[in-house]
């Protein structure tokens, strides 16, 4: 499953794979980053 499916602006794509990187560090990254994915889903499902 790709994520580009799902987040299909480049500044959205640019951003998730930021988050992907930084969040082995901490949970808190870790969170951001789900909540990151969850919020761009929901904008992006009817474009």
């Amino acid at each position: 499953m790709s994520i580009e499916k799902y987040i299909k602006t480049q500044c959205g794509l640019e951003k998730f794979k930021h988050l992907r990187k930084v969040a082995d560090k901490s949970l808190i990254d870790k969170i951001r980053l789900y909540h990151f994915v969850i919020i761009a889903t929901l904008r992006d499902i009817f474009k």
